[in-house]
C-alpha cells in the first residue's frame, strides 16, 4: 500500500465526530485525530519496535557491569525488582490507552487526569529523556562502528578515532542525519528496517548466552560459577543503598517500551494493540535480560580478575570484552550486534518525542508547526527534524564543552525517566478514580498496579535527587560543591518550568482547558473497546 493509498487514522474521540474539523474538537477541549497513518503498524511490528527502542545489546551491555559493581552476583534479582514497577506502570499505561488512544500518551493522560500544568511537564519530561537518549545513541554507535572496524582488521589504532573529537562529531552527525531520514519515511519503511536490526541483536544476544553457559560448563569458564537460585533473591542483597543503586540502573534498562503507545494512532486496534505490545516487548526484554546474566556470572563472575563483571576496566563495555574468550573468531559478532542495537535504537527513539511534540503542537500547547504532518508520509515532519536538531547540537555542544559533562546530563537521564513514568501511573490512578471498586479487575489495574509503580519511581527519583548530589555521583564534577549531575538534572526540569511559563503567556488557550479538557466528555467514559474489560 503506498502512502497516497492510506485512509486517514481513527480518531481517538466518539465515532461520530470523527469528521469533525480539529478546530471544532480544540474548542471542545476533545481528543482528536492529527493525521497520522492508521493501521501501519500490527502488534508484531509494535513489539519490534519497542525492543528497538530500549536496545537490549547496549543498555545491557553498560549496565551490567555497574550493577555486578554494587550487588554483586544478585544481578538477576535485581533485575526483576527493577521489573516490577515497569510492569505495573505498563499496566497503567495499557488502561489510559484503552480510554484514550492518543499519540500524546503522556502529556495527553495527565493534562485529562491533572490539568494543562502538569501534563504539559509530563509531556517535557518525555521529550528531554529521550532527546537526551538519542544524543547518547548516536554517540554510542559511533564508538561501536570504529571498535567493529578495528577488530575486523586487527588495527587497535582505528578504535582510537572515535576520540578525536572532530571525526567523533562528523560520524555521529551522520548517523542522526540517517536516523532522521528514515523516521521521517512512512511507518512500514522503520518497521522493515527494525525487523532486520532488532532480528540480528536478539539472535546474537542468545548466541552469545548459550555460548558462555557451554563454555562455563564445559570447564572453559573464566571464573565458573555454579547456577544458583539466591542469585534471584533481592533480599540477599548486602545493603538498601546498593539496593536503590542496582535498582536505578535496573529501571534504566527497561526504558523505552513506551514507544509502543506513542504509536497508538498508527496501530491496528489502537485501543487494545499498542498496551498488549507494551506487555509482550517488557516481558521479552526481562527474558533476555535474566538469561545473559546468568550466562555472565556462570562464565565470568563477579569478582575483579581480567574478565570478572566486578572488574572496572571493563564495565563500560562487558560484551566487548567477553566475546573474544566465549565466541573466539566469532567476536565481531557482538560488536556489530552492540553497533545495530544502537543504531536501531536511535531511529525507533524518535518515534517518541516527535509524536508527543506533535500532540504539543496539536493542542496548542506548542507552536502549531509541531502538528505539522507530513502529506506524503503522514509522520510529524516538522517535530521529527526538530528532535534531531536539537539532539545533534547538544551533542555537538557538549562534546566539545566537556565529556564528563555529556556524560554527567545522560546520567541526569535516570531522573527524567522516573519523573514522568511516575507522574503517568499516578495519572491512571486518578484518572480513573470514580472507576476502582467497578470491578476486581479495575482494582487492581487502575488503582492498585499503577499507585504501587508511580511510588517506587517517585521514591527513586527522591533518592537520584539526593544522592546526586554528592560530586561523587557520576563524573566526579560539580559546581559550587555540589554534584553536576543534581545540578543538571534539576536544570533540565527547570527549563521545562521556563518554557511552559512561556508558552502560557503566549499560548493561553492551553492552559485555560480550551484545546485539551481536564477529563473526558461523557461519551469517551465508557466507550465500546473498554466494556469487556469492565465486565470481567
Amino acid at each position: 500500500m503506498t502512502a497516497t493509498d492510506r485512509t486517514p487514522p481513527v480518531a481517538a474521540e466518539p465515532a461520530t465526530d470523527t469528521a469533525t474539523h480539529t478546530s471544532t474538537h480544540a474548542q471542545a477541549g476533545a481528543l482528536s485525530r492529527k493525521g497520522l497513518s492508521a493501521g501501519a503498524v500490527g502488534l508484531v511490528g509494535a513489539v519490534v519496535i519497542g525492543i528497538s527502542c530500549i536496545a537490549p545489546a547496549y543498555t545491557f551491555t553498560a549496565a551490567v557491569g555497574p550493577v555486578a559493581s554494587v550487588v554483586g552476583d544478585h544481578i538477576p534479582a535485581i533485575i526483576l525488582v527493577g521489573f516490577i514497577p515497569m510492569l505495573l506502570v505498563a499496566f497503567g499505561y495499557r488502561e489510559l490507552n484503552n480510554r484514550m488512544p492518543d499519540a500524546g500518551t503522556s502529556f495527553t493522560w495527565a493534562s485529562r487526569a491533572f490539568g494543562p500544568w502538569v501534563g504539559w511537564m509530563a509531556g517535557w519530561g518525555l521529550v528531554a529523556a529521550t532527546i537526551l537518549v538519542l544524543s547518547n545513541l548516536a554517540g554510542i554507535a559511533v564508538e561501536f562502528l570504529f571498535l567493529l572496524i578495528a577488530q575486523i582488521t586487527g588495527n587497535d589504532q582505528i578504535a582510537e578515532l572515535s576520540k578525536v573529537t572532530w571525526i567523533n562529531i562528523v560520524v555521529c552527525l551522520l548517523f542522526m542525519l540517517a536516523a532522521t531520514f528514515i523516521s521521517y519515511r512512512d511507518m512500514q519503511t522503520t518497521q522493515k528496517l527494525q525487523y532486520v536490526l532488532v532480528g540480528f541483536q536478539v539472535l546474537v544476544l542468545l548466541f552469545f548466552a548459550v555460548a558462555a553457559i557451554a563454555q562455563a560448563v564445559a570447564g572453559n569458564g573464566f571464573d565458573y560459577q555454579a547456577f544458583d537460585i539466591g542469585w534471584f533473591n533481592p533480599f540477599a542483597v548486602s545493603s538498601f543503598s546498593a539496593f536503590a543503586a542496582g535498582l536505578s540502573l535496573s529501571i534504566f534498562i527497561f526504558w523505552g517500551w513506551d514507544v509502543t503507545l506513542t504509536m497508538n494512532e498508527e496501530t491496528r486496534n489502537p485501543e487494545k494493540t499498542p498496551g498488549r505490545a507494551a506487555t509482550v516487548t517488557v516481558l521479552t526484554i526481562v527474558s533476555l535480560y535474566l538469561l545473559l546474566s546468568v550466562a555472565m556470572i556462570m562464565f565470568a563472575g563477579v569478582g575483579t580478575g581480567e574478565y570478572g563483571l566486578g572488574n572496572e576496566a571493563i564495565q563500560e563495555n562487558v560484551f566487548f570484552y567477553l566475546s573474544g574468550p566465549i565466541l573466539g573468531p566469532l567476536a565481531f559478532l557482538v560488536s556489530l550486534a552492540v553497533l545495530t542495537s544502537s543504531a536501531s535504537s536511535l531511529q525507533s527513539t524518535f518515534v517518541s518525542p516527535a509524536r508527543t511534540l506533535l500532540s504539543m503542537g496539536h493542542y496548542g500547547a506548542l507552536g502549531p508547526r509541531f502538528a505539522r504532518v507530513s502529506p506524503r508520509f503522514f509522520t510529524p515532519g516538522y517535530a521529527t527534524i526538530t528532535s534531531a536538531v536539537v539532539a545533534s547540537v547538544f551533542y555537538a555542544v557538549m562534546r566539545f564543552v566537556s565529556e564528563n559533562v555529556l556524560w554527567d546530563t545522560i546520567t541526569a537521564l535516570g531522573m527524567m525517566i522516573c519523573f514522568y513514568y511516575g507522574l503517568t501511573a499516578f495519572a491512571c490512578v486518578w484518572y480513573f478514580r470514580r472507576q476502582w471498586f467497578d470491578s476486581v479487575r479495575n482494582v487492581f489495574f487502575t488503582f492498585l498496579f499503577p499507585l504501587v509503580g508511580g511510588a517506587i519511581l517517585a521514591v527513586l527519583f527522591v533518592s537520584t535527587l539526593i544522592d546526586s548530589m554528592d560530586p561523587d555521583y557520576g563524573s566526579g564534577s560539580s559546581v559550587f560543591g555540589i554534584g553536576l549531575v543534581f545540578v543538571l538534572g534539576v536544570a533540565v526540569i527547570l527549563l521545562g518550568v521556563v518554557v511552559m511559563i512561556w508558552q502560557a503567556v503566549t499560548r493561553p488557550a492551553f492552559f485555560r482547558g480550551e484545546t485539551l479538557a481536564m477529563d473526558a466528555p461523557p461519551s469517551l467514559r465508557r466507550p465500546v473497546a473498554a466494556a469487556p474489560a469492565d465486565k470481567e
